[in-house]
């Protein structure tokens, strides 16, 4: 097993325009892009309607140098299933603002769309979030009751089962990020849900570290009980800076402030333990890419993104092709 890409993903990059981006990933030192459905990244509708549109993407991807692995969808999965939310109406088309049954038709609609998309583009997995009707209850006061929790995994399942048919009939695979506002966001959630999916190995997870140190659990362990439903890794750091004043939660303080208990870090600046993630992705054959979700509000996003690439390929060792201790034997 080689090493494997490291991809940018497009996410916070969507303000760029297409051929902008691509320049631009590629003197950083990426490999590929994991196309972000928004913005002027990606537009789905676009690449199902238009031959000249996916082919303008190919092109210029390949006149970069530049591989897709992956779609990002997050925003337009969120809004499947959350409860009403008016934040969504940051996600949704303008048009549907405070209209929560026309952003979740939108949505759903659209989620069913990128499996079509994806196989335009030759791309076999689809990365995102499904949201959750019941995060808001996160904190069991007032009570909530085991009814109220399983009857949100019910209302993901129902919402998902008619999206995943399609994923399925297109052959591609959509990857869950476990997440904070997601219904699964650790990892007892992450098992139920996948029990609930239990009959669609088409769905997985994009596998993310810095959404689960600052909870407390362990990525590589969470990575080696989950790695066969693992479809893509995104390479994140996070710090937890607890200093008896801040806590885990936040305060409601926003990313970057340096009062908060935990922030989002470049690679190589926080406290993920990044070579047992790779040693248990070698061990288990992941062949996908790596790729780099840029989050600190506290650096350049160009200086950061360039120095995370290089980071990615450092730490990336390959997997080894005969016990060390062979050579030493007589036989």
């Amino acid at each position: 097993m080689g090493k494997r890409l490291v991809t940018l993903c497009c996410a916070q990059w969507a303000d760029l325009e297409f051929e902008e981006l691509c320049s631009l990933a590629k003197s950083m030192g990426y490999d590929g892009l994991e196309l972000a459905a928004w913005g002027n990244c990606l537009d789905l509708e676009r690449v199902i309607a238009d031959e000249k549109y996916v082919a303008f993407i190919k092109d210029t991807l390949a006149k970069n140098g530049l591989a897709c692995e992956a779609i990002a969808t997050h925003i337009i999965g969120q809004c499947v299933g959350d409860a009403p939310d008016p934040r969504l109406n940051n996600f949704a088309p303008p048009q549907l603002a405070n209209d929560s049954a026309g952003i979740r038709k939108w949505a759903i609609e659209t989620m069913k769309k990128a499996p079509v998309a994806a196989r335009r583009l030759g791309v076999n997995v689809v990365t995102g979030f499904v949201g959750s009707p019941i995060w808001k209850w996160l904190y069991s006061f007032p009570q909530t009751s085991e009814q109220m929790v399983e009857d949100g995994f019910n209302e993901i399942a129902a919402l998902w089962t008619p999206i995943m048919d399609e994923f399925r009939k297109y052959g591609v695979k959509f990857a869950l990020e476990v997440h904070p506002g997601e219904i699964a966001f650790d990892y007892y959630s992450t098992k139920r849900l996948l029990g609930v999916f239990k009959d669609y190995p088409e769905f997985g997870l994009n596998f993310d570290p810095s959404h689960l140190l600052w909870q407390g659990v362990t990525p590589h362990i969470f990575l080696q009980d989950f790695i066969d439903r693992v479809y893509h890794v995104h390479m994140k750091d996070a710090a937890v800076t607890l200093d008896g004043r801040s806590g885990i939660l936040g305060s409601h303080i926003d990313f970057g402030d340096l009062r908060r208990g935990w922030n989002f870090r470049s690679l190589g600046h926080g406290q993920v333990d990044f070579e047992s993630i790779i040693r248990v992705l070698n061990a288990n054959g992941y062949e996908g890419p790596l790729s780099v979700e840029w989050e600190d509000s506290g650096m350049d996003r160009v200086d950061g993104a360039t120095e995370a690439a290089a980071f990615v390929k450092r730490v990336d060792f390959k997997a080894s092709s005969f016990k060390f201790d062979e050579a030493i034997s007589n036989g």
